[in-house]
């Protein structure tokens, strides 16, 4: 499970060079548009066995001195409170915590750009907001007939009436709290201005997937695709790139669709566009540091899985209309997966099937696969993590790391108190009385010690999990999948 398929280390050279010689070519200033979480990218890491979940930032941070970033962040998000689906947050703040990460790391945010701008209310407070914090903040404004009518865009009345965004380095990272925020307008708005001022400037994407010198069904193309099953993003053959090169490349539709568009723009502002094809714009250099393909294909199949039943989960919640599901499905037809592929499935489903209870199993970095059943105190999730510490531990079976003496009174507070119907504990309560119990027993002690050994894990519950053990698991590290089902039939579950 530990198996490296990616070097790091030559990714981090291999991409700050490209990115300083696409500055170069374009005569020292480059607005670089970037796509995909600037943090924590996991999804990249789990498909890249290697890959670090920060090394974007890395790339960036070997660069500090030449980059600057510009936060975009659409009006209409503002205004409709839009929420990131990971973190739970709004577009707005989660634009205040990006900044205060990229400034905790040492990178320069530059500014804001509000883009999609009509006036609207909470754009306007959002706004005296940031410049009352001592943030430079400008507005782009909509324009009608945005993309087709490039004559409308590339004009006075088109980007001319956007503000120009002062800038001082010469990498502009442009990135948002998310999709549909409007980087792409934003970076060919300010290619606009920087060349109504005489300033030479040009335009690149750095998207980390699909990775365009990668077979189009290769599982890592493939996952990515499947992660993106609910935006309608569909991998393709850059048609472009084969027909100026005779280069099969690869891209996703949306590129592909946009770039006779976008190279119109690009014509018109600079006289001439400086790319042939969608793949021409992008620096990615992610292909290039794949040291073991196989490591990547079988990380990227478990990745498809995970995505099945994380979309088989939306559904039966009722957060989704099946479509991202029966693509997915389609996408596992086609590449041959089958979720017997992921050993923690048929362990967890047997072990419920023995109990008649919800279970769970995870499978720890050797391949051993632990189980945990329901309880009178504990959770299948609560019960399986303590299994595993133990073994991780090589504590015996039998050892009782938590005292009932512990767990009762915290059950009482759950059910007598706090107004709870299930006093079995979940994984968070869990992990306190551990380390409660850790004080005065040395066994309790080394089970904690194991709780880094988790990260990487697979597991899987029998039965949706609640949304606490859910993101108990995520911080540790473990990649859980669940069965679409409850534990219970109800209408409303917390």
């Amino acid at each position: 499970m530990n198996a490296i398929g990616f070097d790091n280390e030559k990714y981090l050279k291999l991409q700050s060079e490209n990115i300083r010689r696409r500055i170069a070519e374009f005569g020292g200033k480059l607005y670089l548009e970037f796509g995909g979480k600037l943090f924590d990218d996991h999804h990249a890491a789990r498909v890249l066995p290697g890959f670090q979940p920060d090394s974007k930032v890395r790339m960036l941070l070997e660069m500090r001195e030449e980059a600057e970033i510009i936060l975009v962040i659409s009006a209409d998000d503002i205004e409709r409170n839009k929420r990131r689906g990971d973190l739970g947050i709004t577009y707005d703040e989660d634009a205040l915590r990006l900044i205060d990460a990229f400034r905790g790391i040492g990178l320069y945010v530059g500014s804001v750009c509000i883009t999609h701008f009509r006036a609207q209310r909470a754009a306007e407070l959002f706004q005296a907001r940031l410049e009352s914090l001592g943030i430079r903040t400008y507005r782009h404004y909509v324009i009608p007939d945005y993309p087709s009518n490039v004559p409308l865009i590339v004009s006075e009345e088109g980007f001319g009436r956007n503000d120009y965004i002062e800038t001082s380095r010469s990498l502009i990272v442009v990135t948002a709290p998310g999709p549909g925020s409007g980087k792409m307008a934003t970076c060919l708005s300010q290619l606009y201005h920087e060349h109504e001022r005489g300033v030479a400037a040009g335009y690149a994407k750095f998207e980390t997937f699909p990775i365009w010198n990668l077979p189009l069904k290769h599982p890592v193309n493939l996952a990515y695709e499947a992660a993106t099953a609910d935006l309608n993003d569909v991998n393709m053959i850059d048609p472009y790139h084969l027909e100026a090169y005779g280069e099969t490349t690869v891209n996703y539709n949306r590129d592909v669709e946009i770039f006779p568009v976008l190279n119109a723009m690009l014509e018109r502002i600079r006289g001439r566009s400086p790319y042939r094809s969608p793949t021409d714009m992008g620096v990615n250099m992610v292909g290039f540091c794949i040291e073991d393909d196989a490591v990547c294909c079988a990380a990227s199949r478990q990745e498809i899985i995970r995505r099945y039943y994380a979309a088989a989960c939306s559904l039966r919640q009722g957060m989704s209309d099946g479509v991202e599901l029966h693509k997915i499905e389609l996408i596992m037809n086609n590449a041959g997966i089958a979720v017997a592929e992921r050993p923690a499935v048929a362990a967890a489903l047997n072990r419920a099937e023995e109990t008649g209870e919800p279970a769970m199993a995870i499978q720890l970095p050797d391949g051993r696969i632990v189980t945990g059943k329901t309880t009178p105190l504990l959770g299948a999730a609560s019960a399986c993590l303590l299994n595993a510490l133990k073994v991780l531990g090589d504590i015996a079976k039998k050892t009782m790391l938590i005292s009932p003496n512990i767990i009762e009174p915290i059950q009482h507070l759950k059910v007598e108190h706090l107004g709870g119907h299930n006093p079995r504990l979940h994984t968070d309560e869990t992990l306190e009385a551990l380390s409660i119990c850790a004080v005065t027993n040395p066994m309790a002690e080394l089970a904690m010690e194991q709780l880094s050994a988790l990260r990487g894990c697979e597991a899987h519950s029998s039965v949706i999990l609640s949304r606490v053990d859910e993101s108990l698991f995520q911080k540790l590290g473990v990649n859980v999948t669940c069965e679409p089902r409850y534990q219970v039939k109800r209408l409303f579950h917390k």
